[in-house]
């Protein structure tokens, strides 16, 4: 037996409570929880064949041979999960998004957790879940939040062993909607990875670090007792601050465009007129407008026709990262 081969699928996510900045930039292990929701409609698919015959890893991206950084962060990556197996075996890596990577729609954290579980299935590993979405976080932070199901908190933990993602409700116990609302589908000029490594060069950080505790606990509340207008005022302000933080930042970092100033103006116009909307904005110009499901129809319309919006894809909360095949040749 000289190849081994799994393939897995999870989904991206939108954190309602951020994740910005680290305090151990190795390990990814972040400065403070967060918590967020997986999204079903979006995936990634990623398959990993370990290989005897390799000579070195090779990937390749929605059919697109990779080199440089991009190789070399699956290619680390992957000797974490060589090294968790006592294995030396190079892999071939094939990965497809349904959505545009690298625009602040979180394709890293989809991308590192389909290959976690490919990857640790592929080579012979059987990890548990919180094992899982620690490996998934050692790629990116918040793809320890795609591993699990549903709605997601990641307990940031005192070190690598108590740092990991864990349910807190199921998807299908509200039944929100995600209507993500692209401006730009274009790569961001400054990665997240590059971006968390600024958070605490500005004077709010701490400010934004303080408040977090108070305001995961609201979050948490308000998805357990599916409470709308709580989870809105908890969702913009944390989006508000993290972006305050990125701003003043040293560089400032600037990811809104004057279209994603328009979408958010409306958002909030039409809250104050009764409906059950919010927004959030991660690393990027693009912006999730999270709704109670019967607003879907009427808010869905109205964001297409905002000036500046290429496309708006809908999603419901969605499970974490399965297994779609195992194969041994």
């Amino acid at each position: 037996m000289n190849a081994r081969q799994a393939t897995a699928t999870a989904h991206p996510n939108i954190a309602f409570i951020k994740y910005w900045g680290n305090r151990d930039s190795r390990l990814r292990l972040p400065l403070t929880g967060s918590f967020s929701m997986n999204l079903a409609a979006l995936e990634t698919c990623t398959s990993v064949c370990f290989d005897e015959d390799l000579v070195a890893d090779c990937f390749d991206l929605n059919g697109v041979e990779q080199g440089g950084e991009s190789l070399t962060r699956v290619s680390r990556f992957l000797d974490q999960v060589r090294a968790l197996a006592g294995q030396s075996v190079y892999a071939r890596v094939s990965s497809a998004n349904t959505f545009p990577s690298g625009a602040g729609i979180a394709s890293s954290a989809s991308a590192f957790a389909a290959l976690a579980l490919a990857s640790a299935k592929a080579i012979g590993l059987a990890l548990p879940e919180k094992d899982l979405s620690r490996l998934a976080r050692l790629g990116s932070g918040s793809a320890c939040r795609s591993v699990p199901t549903g709605f997601v908190e990641w307990l940031p933990g005192e070190d690598d062993a108590g740092s990991y993602a864990v349910t807190i409700a199921p998807p299908e116990y509200w039944d929100l909607v995600d209507m993500i609302v692209v401006v730009d589908p274009r790569e961001k000029p400054v990665g997240s990875t590059a971006g968390h490594s600024l958070a605490q060069t500005s004077p709010l950080n701490s400010l934004r670090v303080a408040g977090v505790p108070a305001r995961l606990e609201s979050c948490r509340q308000a998805v357990l007792a599916r409470d709308f207008s709580l989870l809105a005022e908890v969702v913009e302000l944390d989006s508000n601050w993290m972006h305050a933080v990125m701003r003043t930042s040293n560089p400032p970092l600037v990811y809104w465009s004057v279209d994603t100033e328009v979408v958010l103006w409306h958002v909030q116009a039409w809250r104050a007129q009764g409906h059950a909307l919010c927004a959030s904005v991660d690393a990027g110009p693009n912006v999730h407008v999270i709704a109670l499901a019967e607003e879907q129809a009427w808010a869905e319309e109205r964001l297409r026709a905002l000036p500046g919006v290429q496309r708006v894809m809908v999603s419901q909360p969605g499970e974490g990262a399965r297994l779609v095949e195992q194969e041994v040749k």
